[in-house]
């Protein structure tokens, strides 16, 4: 739907027109959207919203922007192609703020994210007080990153690392060969190392601590390589008689210490599993030499306000605010020489600045020096709102995903705020949106759909929000203007409860909390409140050691390795009550369901195992033999070798940026030409992982194992997703997602706890009823949910609310309430209480 405009009556009308609009599952739409307005765009999950927002209106921005700039300069954006759409007038440059994840590595910070790092080192170089006799350490020498700035002694890591013998032979009762020295890998990798051992003399089958010490030693901290002849398979004695006889060995191998290979392993890999596991056989400790704060004696003897650098940026952003106050009007600056005067006033005043617009964002509970990875999606897409807030722009159109994500509804207050101030210094913002809230603001609304993946790609309505009420067919409009109605049921009865007591964490001071069981419990409160402390960290670790579980399956080492880390929750939380009714803990979080494309939904729910067993099963398959590994794009046989599965292949081109093209053998389906010759009900593999799960499920529906799966999917708002989509391309929602589906599938064993990480991230209202039915299955097979949530939809129709607050930082931090929704709903501490108050309707 347009509002009639002739296409290209005029260049400067005031509108962006969107002609022939085909990527992904948009339906040849055309579209008018108004310029310096808050334009939203919404639908349900899958619908098109970002294939219209990002993956056309902000592709084609940057690709007019990028046909600007040398082709060498190029070579540094990550381009995303040019759209599939006939033409696009009246269009500004555009910024994308898209939701991500935290950074790899923990040397990424708040600081370092939104720059202020780099003005304090500058507030440190030029205006900090120096011992008597020091000379000026320059900026550069405030930063742990840096060889001038890093601790000589753990090179600004803050702990130093060590390996002992007891740290990598736990259990000296065993001989080599029955892998005393664990620090080595076990497979091939350690077996190699004791082959060579067995070539250089040494008895790897007499206990380890029977073993010369100087042998043991030797073994676990040479630096020595010796390269010998390795006789595969044979015993001590054949190895010696074959040494003697100089026979032709199966290989020459090069022996490595133990010691050597875990500091080697935790330096270089890229793999956080191996890393990890190297991390397993190390102790770690304080840095004695920077007690922890990762920079050099210089550095920390300067102090600014009374603290050095490190202490400086470990406070909230609300106290360093505060503290420069004074600076940035021109006190307090007496005691230095008039330039010195000069500067420190006006890096105050900078600073003061750009900590008002993170302020405004409700941001003030965060430090400098907080660590990216532990940032949720929201606070970083608004560490970079506050960026561009500050930048000054004008004329630009900001493309935004769902900028309220993890935002509890007094946040979003700020938020809105900053949008309107974008938008009032001459800036467009078009906004991909499911909070109601921010729809209900929105200048003008853009709904896609009707339903998700092929059901979608369709303008169901283009203008102001009022006119929304009149169309039939739109999902969004249902929730929207509807008056909402009482509870269809009373709060369910907890069959008993799970207490952790003295938790003390962050800004959680020796809490105690109740969680009740075989409910669904919400846990809410302000942005910084403290919510994912207690149950994404404090209750996951402390159950999970009670139970025995170590970190949840699903929980992949970080790179964490920067500050020291904080002492295991164990000591810090005690855990109690009805523990012999669980039998599990199952962590639903929104990390990556696999890190490569080869990973997909198919893979991680197991489903692709019976597809692939259905097609080994087809008489072409057994009439050539092929087994279900055939079927399989990660191992040789079945797929296509040229590009070994993967489905394209990479171009180098000299100038400008690598980019991928379809294989042209296989022309992207992944399996040579012999394999998909066998065929399924007329459909090859290649077809098959083509399906959307709404397909599939029609395709698949007398197959009860994949028909199950796929319901499941569906059934959480999946059914728009490729099989074969690699997981790559998911968003952490939709990572969630699958693994929820994949966890109801066998829901079924014992009691378990389930604790989920904003289940809602990315879902449309309609879609959140529809996983509010999920998490009822599993509440009435007798299981308990625990959700961290600001979905007002979700908390109403919880059976147990714990709101943590009443603010933010050090102004959070407690139970402030806890009980039903309508209890919750009338505490006066409770910032949630008020929002609650507007959805939750008493019955009668």
């Amino acid at each position: 739907m347009t509002d009639g405009r002739p296409f290209g009556a005029s260049q400067d009308d005031g509108f962006v027109h969107v002609r022939g609009a085909r990527e992904h599952n948009l339906k040849d739409i055309s579209v008018d959207l108004p310029r310096d307005a808050l334009v939203v765009f919404t639908g349900v999950s899958g619908s098109g919203k970002s294939s219209l927002a990002f993956g056309t209106l902000y592709a084609e921005a940057q690709r007019r922007y990028l046909e600007s700039v040398s082709p060498y300069a190029r070579r540094l954006f990550h381009q995303l192609g040019a759209p599939d759409v006939d033409a696009i007038e009246g269009l500004p440059p555009a910024v994308a703020l898209q939701q991500q994840r935290g950074a790899p590595t923990a040397r990424s910070s708040v600081g370092s994210v939104t720059t202020l790092s780099n003005l304090v080192r500058m507030l440190y170089s030029r205006a900090g007080d120096y011992p008597p006799g020091q000379g000026i350490v320059y900026a550069e020498g405030f930063s742990p990153n840096t060889s001038e700035g890093a601790c000589p002694e753990c090179h600004g890591l803050g702990r130093v690392y060590e390996v002992t013998e007891a740290s990598m032979v736990p259990d000296p009762s065993l001989t080599i060969r029955e892998r005393a020295v664990a620090a080595w890998p076990t497979a091939w990798g350690g077996q190699n190392q004791r082959d060579i051992l067995v070539s250089l003399g040494y008895d790897v089958d007499r206990p380890w601590r029977d073993l010369p010490q100087s042998q043991r030693d030797w073994i676990l901290f040479t630096d020595e390589q010796p390269v010998v002849p390795v006789y595969a398979g044979f015993t001590p004695e054949e190895t010696k008689r074959a040494l003697k006889r100089k026979l032709e060995p199966s290989y020459m191998g090069t022996f490595t210490s133990a010691r050597r290979h875990v500091l080697h392993t935790f330096a270089t890999t890229e793999s956080a599993a191996m890393k990890k596991r190297a991390l397993s056989f190390m102790l770690s400790a304080e840095c004695p030499v920077c007690h922890g704060k990762r920079l050099r004696p210089e550095a920390l003897a300067v102090t600014f306000g009374g603290l050095d650098i490190t202490e400086f940026s470990a406070l909230p952003l609300a106290a360093v605010s505060e503290r420069l106050s004074p600076y940035a009007a021109g006190e307090g600056a007496g005691h230095l020489r008039p330039e010195q005067a000069v500067a420190l006033t006006r890096m105050a005043g900078d600073l003061s600045a750009r900590l008002r617009v993170l302020l405004d964002l409700g941001l003030g509970y965060l430090s400098l020096e907080r660590a990216t990875p532990t940032l949720s999606p929201g606070e970083l897409q608004r560490l970079r709102l506050a960026t561009q807030l500050y930048s000054h722009l004008f004329g630009v159109v900001y493309v935004l995903d769902e900028p309220s994500a993890g935002l509890h509804p007094a946040d979003t207050e700020a938020l809105l705020s900053a949008l309107e101030g974008l938008k009032r210094a001459g800036n467009s913002l078009f906004v991909v949106e499911h909070d109601l809230d921010v729809v209900r603001r929105a200048d003008w609304l853009v709904d896609v759909g009707p339903a998700a993946g092929e059901g979608g790609g369709q303008i169901l309505y283009s203008g102001p929000p009022a006119g929304l009420k009149a169309v039939e067919g739109s999902q969004t409009a249902r929730y929207l203007f509807r008056e909402d109605t009482p509870l269809a049921r009373a709060p369910r009865s907890p069959a008993g409860w799970l207490a952790l007591r003295g938790v003390t964490r962050h800004n959680l001071r020796s809490v105690d909390a109740r969680f009740p069981l075989g409910v669904l419990t919400s846990v809410t409160g302000v942005s910084g409140s403290g919510k994912s402390t207690l149950v994404s960290q404090v209750l996951v670790e402390t159950l999970s050691a009670h139970l025995g579980q170590g970190t949840p399956a699903d929980e992949e080492a970080g790179d964490d390795l920067g500050p020291a880390p904080l002492p295991g929750a164990a000591a810090h939380a005690e855990l109690g009550g009805d523990l012999s009714r669980i039998t599990r803990l199952v962590r639903v979080d929104q990390k990556p369901i696999g890190r490569t494309p080869r990973s997909n939904m198919a893979t991680y729910t197991g489903l692709f195992d019976h597809v692939r067993r259905l097609f080994a099963a087809a008489p072409l398959a057994r009439q050539r033999g092929y087994t279900a590994g055939r079927f399989s794009f990660n191992v040789r046989g079945g797929r296509c070798e040229h590009c070994q599965g993967e489905g394209w292949v990479m171009v180098e081109l000299l100038f400008l940026p690598s980019v991928y093209a379809p294989c042209p053998v296989c022309h992207g389906a992944r399996y040579n030409a012999q394999t998909l010759e066998v065929e399924y009900r007329g459909q090859n593999i290649a077809g098959v992982l083509g399906m959307t799960v709404d397909h599939a499920r029609t395709f698949f529906a007398d197959e009860a194992p994949i028909a199950r799966a796929l319901e499941t999917l569906a059934e959480v708002g999946l059914g728009y997703l490729r099989l074969g989509q690699p997981a790559t391309e998911l968003s952490g929602g939709e990572a969630q997602r699958v693994k929820l589906a994949t966890e109801l599938q066998r829901a079924g064993r014992g009691h378990a706890v389930y604790v989920l990480d904003e289940p809602t991230t990315g879902l449309h209202p309609s879609d959140v009823e529809r996983l509010l039915g999920q998490l009822g299955r599993l509440v009435e097979a007798g299981h308990t949910v625990i959700a961290v949530e600001h979905d007002l939809q979700v908390v109403r129709a919880s059976d147990w609310v714990i709101d943590l607050g009443p603010g933010a930082g050090d102004e959070g931090g407690r139970i402030v309430a806890a009980g039903p929704p309508a209890e919750v709903a009338r505490s006066a501490e409770s910032r949630t209480a008020p929002y609650l108050r507007r959805v939750v309707v008493a019955p009668g």
